[in-house]
């Protein structure tokens, strides 16, 4: 049966990207077919004569041959805005049954589904709906990445209490190293593991090296194990 997780981030730039292309390398090299999945995907350049985002381009070339651009990226829009801003602009009603038509036809080919959201958790696709209602069609386990930089703790606990009150499944946190000027970043790290009720699934360098994304990897898939077998 294939598994899906849906990464969304503490705020836009906290290396959501980053965390799923890592993911996505940690899990393949684990012997599993991951896929990454874009469902709505702003600031685009056309290739080939359909609109490409890099973002999207980045989780292809990281998960499993095979899979089509428009099938991991059924809505992408060309300015770099606001999401529901680019698909008003270009007069798209973005529609959940479609983005889960196709995340179930990415699951169908594959062991992962690495799934990542646009901007952060709260963020809106359009009237009545956001990436909080998307992840919650969807119905996998949310893992938030938090942005190591000024200000992350207060975003993290802001973020985490948001997916928590949605009922939506929180598997953990990855810390990802955004800014290589941070103050005291072993300090704020153990302060967010402190502060926060879900566990701490890795930190990522800024480096990416295979031994810290295979640990991160690794420690997803324990989560998810966890969570499989008691129910949850």
């Amino acid at each position: 049966m294939s598994q899906g997780i849906f990464v969304t981030g503490t705020d836009t730039g906290s290396g959501k990207t980053e965390v799923a292309v890592a993911l996505l390398q940690g899990l393949g090299r684990s012997g599993l077919r991951a896929v990454g999945y874009k469902p709505v995907a702003s600031g685009a350049d056309p290739i080939d004569g359909i609109l490409q985002n890099d973002d999207a381009l980045a989780l292809q070339r990281a998960g499993a041959p095979g899979v089509a651009y428009a099938d991991l990226n059924p809505y992408c829009f060309s300015p770099a805005i606001a999401p529901h801003l680019a698909a008003r602009e270009a007069g798209v009603d973005i529609d959940a049954d479609r983005i889960v038509a196709h995340y179930r036809r990415l699951a169908g080919q594959a062991d992962w589904v690495v799934v990542e959201g646009a901007g952060g958790w709260r963020v809106p696709l359009s009237d009545g709906f956001d990436m909080r209602a998307l992840a919650l069609a969807l119905g996998v386990p949310v893992v938030l990445v938090v942005g190591l930089r000024l200000g992350c703790i207060n975003h993290a606990l802001l973020s985490e209490q948001s997916i928590l009150d949605s009922g939506a499944s929180l598997l953990g946190w990855i810390g990802s190293a955004v800014d290589p000027a941070m103050a005291r970043p072993d300090d704020n790290i153990r302060s967010l593991r402190q502060v926060l009720a879900a566990p701490c699934l890795g930190i990522l360098p800024r480096d990416r090296s295979e031994a810290a994304v295979d640990a991160v990897a690794a420690r997803v898939q324990d989560a998810m194990r966890a969570q499989l077998e008691s129910g949850l």
